[in-house]
This record gives C-alpha cells, sequence and structure tokens, in this order.
C-alpha cells in the first residue's frame, strides 16, 4: 500500500514515516521544507533500512501534487502539511488560511481526479474552542476557536465532512492531537523547530542546553492544582502509531470519523518541567510570567473511543517523554 504523507519532514510527520515504512508501506512525502530540514530523509533511512521518496513540494501547488498522483499510484494520504504556531496565526492570519486552506483543497482535488478515496488529517484540539468542558470527547461542538489557526482545522474538518457527505466511497479520518513531545528512541529525529520554539518543549531543552537564557512560565494563578495551565502530553512515537491505526481503520471504513490523541491524563508546567530536571538530572532557568491571551487553564483528551474503535492507546511515559527530548537534542 502506497501512503502519502504531506508534511512528512515535520516532527510529528517524520515519526509517522518511521513508522509506515518499519510496518511495510511505502511511504511518498511531500514537504516545502519552510519549518523542516531536508536530512530528516537520510535519518529516516538510518533508522528503518529504507528512505521514502521524497519530493519537495508546496502542497498550495496543484500541478506539483498531480505529478506525484502520476508518478505513484497513491492509494491514501496522511495530511499534516500546514502552518501550525497559534502565536504566530494571530499575527498573519491571511497567511494562516491561504496556506492551510489551499493545500488541503488543492490535496483533495488530486485525490478526486485520481481515484483517491482514504485521507487521515492531522487536526488539533483547538477545534474544541474554548467553551467545551475538559476533558475532550468528540461528541462536543466544534465550531469554535480561539485562533486562526484553529479555526483552519475546523473549517478543514467541515471540508472533508462535505467531501465524504458528497461521495460514498470516501473516508476521512480527523486525528485531534493533544500536546506532542518527546522525540525517537534513536535521537535521530525530534522536534526542530526554526528560530524561538513556540511550544513548551522545544523551548525547555534550548534552555538546558544553553541556547535561551531562561524558560518563561506564563502564569502561576491559573485554577489549578499549582496555579500553572494543564496539559495532555502524548510522546510523538504513541501519536505516529495512532496514525497507522487511523489508517488501517480508513481501509474498512466509509465516511468520516473524529479520534482524540492524547493520554487522558494532564501534566501542568511545573510537572513538565520538573519531570524534565529529574529525567535528565538537569536544571533548568525558570521565571514566571504573565498569563497569556488564549491560554486555558486545563485541557486534556477522553480516549476512550480511541481504545474502543482503533484499539490504540498512548503508552509512554511523561519520563520517558523528557528523556527522548534531552536524548534527541544531545545528538544533534
Amino acid at each position: 500500500m502506497s501512503v502519502l504523507v504531506t508534511g512528512g519532514a515535520g516532527f510529528i510527520g517524520s515519526h509517522t514515516c518511521v513508522e509506515l515504512l518499519n510496518s511495510g508501506y511505502d511511504v511518498v512525502v511531500a514537504d516545502n521544507l519552510c519549518n523542516s530540514k531536508p536530512d530528516v530523509m537520510d535519518r529516516i533511512a538510518l533508522i528503518c533500512g529504507k528512505k521514502p521518496v521524497f519530493y519537495q513540494i508546496d502542497v498550495c501547488d496543484c500541478e506539483a501534487l498531480r505529478c506525484i498522483f502520476q508518478q505513484h499510484q497513491i492509494d491514501a494520504v496522511i495530511h499534516f502539511a500546514g502552518l501550525k504556531a497559534v502565536g504566530e496565526s494571530c499575527g498573519i492570519p491571511l497567511r494562516y488560511y491561504r496556506n492551510n486552506l489551499d493545500s488541503t483543497l488543492s490535496l483533495l482535488e488530486c485525490m478526486q481526479e485520481f481515484g483517491c478515496k482514504k485521507i487521515v488529517f492531522s487536526s488539533s484540539a483547538t477545534v474544541y474552542g474554548p467553551s467545551n468542558p475538559s476533558p475532550y470527547t468528540e461528541d462536543m461542538p466544534v465550531n469554535t476557536a480561539t485562533n486562526p489557526y484553529g479555526w483552519t482545522k475546523v473549517f478543514i474538518e467541515q471540508i472533508l465532512r462535505d467531501t465524504a457527505a458528497a461521495d460514498a466511497d470516501f473516508s476521512a479520518i480527523n486525528l485531534r492531537y493533544f500536546n506532542p513531545i518527546g522525540a525517537h528512541e534513536s535521537g535521530l529525529i525530534g522536534d526542530d523547530p526554526d528560530g524561538i520554539p513556540n511550544n513548551l518543549m522545544p523551548y525547555i531543552v534550548r534552555v538546558a542546553a544553553g541556547q535561551l537564557e531562561k524558560l518563561t512560565i506564563f502564569g502561576d494563578d491559573y485554577p489549578t492544582a499549582d496555579g500553572s495551565c494543564v496539559r495532555d502530553y502524548i510522546h510523538v512515537v504513541d501519536l505516529a502509531k495512532g496514525h497507522l491505526k487511523a489508517l488501517e481503520y480508513a481501509n474498512m471504513n466509509r465516511g468520516v470519523e473524529a479520534f482524540n490523541l492524547g493520554t487522558g491524563n494532564g501534566s501542568s508546567v511545573f510537572e513538565l518541567v520538573e519531570a524534565f530536571e529529574n529525567a535528565n538530572n538537569l536544571t533548568v532557568n525558570r521565571v514566571i510570567g504573565a498569563r497569556r491571551d488564549g491560554d486555558l487553564p486545563a485541557v486534556w483528551a477522553d480516549t476512550q473511543k480511541a481504545k474502543e474503535k482503533l484499539n490504540w492507546s498512548a503508552e509512554k511515559t511523561v519520563q520517558e517523554m523528557c528523556a527522548d527530548s534531552w536524548n534527541f537534542v544531545k545528538k544533534k
């Protein structure tokens, strides 16, 4: 079975490529490398003993995508490609809407033209918006968001529902991620964003490595046990394995389904920093700052549906996530 992985050189995409290759899939990657590095394909080859077929293209480019579909019999798509920084999306919303929506529309049009009927979409817990209480369940309303990045996920999920409604043979899986961290146990691939990281764990490891001076914890007066925000952190390898389960489900079912991919447990910012320090025998220089606009006090998943329908659940601990994140930085 041949799978096109858009954004396959990125953090989650690269780990999913590893799991796909190790499970016997033929993997084709399309990535414009706007926030990833070309040597990721070589690193995947070192882990798996084989390399994905790689095309450096922008997924918004219909003609470039058509060439891939012409060259390969694509049976299914896993769609990661898109801009993903919440804060940045508030400053440049038009770029986020143009990129994330155009890439999806171009991809779906090519899939339709070449008879490819299966897609697994990289969605997000941001689709649940500010009003739903944790733990989030997949049957909650998802017609709100607090930032342009989140709205692109809401809109794309709707596009997929509409596409499936118009084609009885179409199968789409919306995977709503919580907070992926960690790295492959080899230390060869991990989260390596360009510039100043937008997410917590890459920031922690760069402070620990001396690349950044200090970690600012945004708020210690939330209505949580220790006053800092609580999130559901999931190991990226567990998350990648969830995509394979979703692909199997898409092969057996038609229509649209949404699944939460998280652990079902929340950890506060203070707890995550302390877990990192304990796992790696390090100290992270940190200060307390003001709350950030839009940050919710506590967010975590109900994962029962994924357990029952996908036969998937997260296995790795927060300590393993922290140790693997540091191992990746040490080996860079």
